[in-house]
């Protein structure tokens, strides 16, 4: 653990909703590029209670960047050039597993990549080696700890496993590739779970997914999927995420940089 004057921020990438956490305090906003280019949106800081956090809109604010087509590399980069060094990815999903569905929380602990064609490494280029990183774990052990043990002193209805299906979108899947999905072990599906969270492990960034199941999966209920649906599960599910990120942000900014 460090000490309180140690601590740099806490990363939170997710929707612009999220900035209405009970607590927080907006201390400034900071439009960053990157040897990437530009991320999705600028920087927004703030404090809850002394731990200092940075939210990231991934799709932009307005809410228009496709899953395809965000500059993940950008946000991560800006991310770690703004001090960052622990990230939490809040992603709404959809759900496959029988016990994981609409506004179902879950803190995955697998990934499994379906994406193409999206800008997945850091490492390309002119380089003076080849480089590998371990990916056994994608999710980082202790932020996952920290998260689950806030989700369980709230009493809140979540899972503590899930593995995260990440698929190119910007379309759902069929029933047919949803039963593939089932074969492979996959729990979750969602667009934009990759290659955030290996570029946070290429920087040596602690990198958790807190998930939002906004939807069954195609084929998991007897109806087609509509917004109406996924909007319904939104508004009582992120009051949920909302109360797990307040509960857990001073002991995620707290951990000890992996790069350290």
């Amino acid at each position: 653990m460090s000490s309180e004057s140690e601590r740099g921020p806490v990363g939170i990438i997710g929707g612009t909703g999220l900035t209405t956490l009970a607590g927080l305090k907006i201390t400034g906003e900071e439009a960053r590029s990157t040897s990437w280019g530009e991320p999705s949106a600028p920087l927004v800081q703030g404090r809850l209670g002394h731990q200092s956090v940075v939210f990231l809109s991934r799709h932009g604010n307005p809410h228009r960047i496709q899953p395809h087509q965000v500059n993940y590399r950008a946000n991560i980069q800006a991310l770690y050039d703004a001090g960052v060094r622990t990230v939490v990815g809040v992603n709404a999903v959809g759900g496959i597993h029988p016990d994981m569905g609409p506004a179902h929380i879950v803190v995955p602990d697998q990934i499994i990549d379906y994406t193409w064609g999206r800008g997945s490494t850091f490492f390309e280029g002119d380089l003076e080696e080849t480089t590998h990183i371990d990916f056994t774990w994608p999710y980082d052990a202790d932020a996952r700890a920290i998260l689950i043990a806030a989700a369980t002193a709230r009493g809140l209805p979540f899972s503590d496993f899930g593995v995260y299906a990440a698929t190119q979108g910007p379309r759902l899947e069929t029933a047919a590739e949803i039963r593939r999905l089932e074969r492979d072990g996959c729990d979750l599906v969602g667009m934009t779970g990759m290659p955030e969270a290996v570029l946070a492990a290429e920087l040596g960034m602690r990198y958790v997914c807190l998930a939002l199941v906004v939807n069954w999966a195609a084929g998991k209920s007897d109806h087609i999927i509509t917004m109406e649906e996924i909007e319904a599960a939104i508004e009582p599910g992120m009051s949920g995420v909302k109360g797990i990120l307040e509960a857990s942000m001073a002991e995620l900014g707290a951990l000890t940089p992996k790069s350290s």
